[in-house]
């Protein structure tokens, strides 16, 4: 039996970072990994623009202008965004403007409107300004040839937002991993069967499909095999090359329908590892196929809940490079009271806000999956612990 550290480091040394690259459009690239520095093909903004409504002035000609001594100046034109002011501005002119529109030639400053009469053949100005102080100069945010976005960038609202101000349409990414699912269970039947004595309903699969699909990934399948190893393991073989890591639930045990211990032998697979020191989920199996990370997850629901978020996402992280994959520590008071101690560490599942966790009042059974249903996270219970209670400050792994 290895630590969670351990066996994560096991599983992501076998864990090839992924190279392969695909373009993709630009509202697909949320939350994707950049493949290239991303540089600016234009300034931006491509020309002066006014950050206000008002009038585009020089600044000399509204020297000592004030309340009770305005400056006057001829109103020449109008430009709104959008448009563009073909003449100039010369002495003891102005142009009425819009905010976001260019600056004319020969003005270096906008007078607010709220500082003037809203003259519309002559103005008024009420307020003295210098050169630029009111001017969005061209190149302000960037100039053409700058470099935007680094390779290696997650790309968010604001980086899509970024590019999309620059002109552009498609970003090169680095794909997904592609990720298999094989739930395992003679019992096991698919949502949407007729239920029959002895048997239950494939939640395991789903659980971790929409896991997957929360972090932003897709399952390349979700498939289902019963307990027989022979199966299993035409299965895995035939299925293998088509996935950078294959998940399984279930089998993974000591009793006579724990098959994944012999389809790990008939395939063959090099075994990293059985069983890691937490509870629930203690007993998980990781292992190698052609360069194929297995890790294969307990078969009771929150121990396959609890596996994934220890074990699947930190090796996701490493195939990607995407730190974010790993999920977020951050220590929290404990409201409330849990009083079963233990010598093994343990992992509550549990509700963080405002830097306070609690957990569910009842059912933290490793079989039960309802009492998932809100939290989001994990409390990480060290070894030898006498239990929790109310004020306790604890580790919290964030889903």
């Amino acid at each position: 039996m290895i630590s969670v550290e351990e066996a994560v480091e096991l599983l992501s040394v076998c864990s090839h970072c992924i190279k392969e690259t695909e373009k993709i459009s630009l509202m697909e690239g949320l939350g994707r990994t950049l493949a290239e520095n991303v540089t600016a093909p234009m300034d931006q903004p491509p020309f002066p623009r006014s950050p206000l409504d008002g009038y585009a002035i020089r600044a000399e000609d509204s020297t000592g202008a004030a309340t009770k001594s305005p400056v006057c100046l001829e109103v020449i034109g109008e430009v709104c965004a959008g448009r563009v002011f073909s003449g100039r501005v010369g002495s003891g002119q102005a142009v009425r403007i819009m905010t976001g529109a260019p600056i004319p030639a020969g003005a270096d400053t906008v007078i607010k409107q709220e500082n003037t009469d809203y003259g519309e053949k002559r103005v008024n100005l009420y307020e003295s300004l210098v050169p630029y102080g009111n001017y969005c100069a061209r190149g302000e945010d960037y100039c053409r040839g700058d470099v935007l976005l680094e390779q290696g960038t997650i790309l968010d609202s604001a980086a899509i937002g970024t590019m999309a101000g620059a002109g552009m349409t498609v970003v090169d990414v680095y794909r997904q991993p592609r990720v298999g699912l094989i739930s395992t269970g003679d019992e096991v039947i698919p949502p949407g069967a007729v239920w029959q004595p002895g048997k239950i309903y494939d939640s395991n699969l789903y659980l971790i499909g929409a896991r997957l699909k929360e972090l932003g990934l897709d399952p390349v399948w979700m498939l289902h095999c019963a307990d027989q190893p022979e199966k299993m393991t035409e299965l895995i073989r035939n299925k293998a090359g088509e996935v950078d890591l294959l998940v399984t639930t279930g089998g993974v045990s000591v009793g006579k329908k724990d098959i994944m211990h012999d389809v790990v032998r008939l395939l063959p697979a090099k075994k990293l590892f059985w069983k890691i020191a937490v509870k629930p989920g203690a007993p998980v199996l990781g292992a190698v196929y052609k360069d194929v990370p297995v890790i294969c997850l307990s078969g009771n629901p929150f121990g396959a809940a609890s596996n994934f978020e220890l074990l699947v996402r930190p090796v996701l992280a490493a195939m990607t490079g995407n730190k974010k994959l790993e999920g977020r520590r951050v220590t929290a008071v404990f409201e409330g009271e849990f009083l079963k101690g233990g010598s093994i560490r343990r992992f509550l599942r549990g509700y963080y806000e405002d830097g306070h966790v609690q957990i569910p009042e009842e059912k933290h059974a490793s079989g039960i999956l309802s009492s998932l249903v809100g939290c989001n996270c994990m409390i990480d219970i060290e070894p030898d612990s006498q239990g929790l209670h109310r004020g306790d400050v604890v580790n919290v792994l964030l889903f």
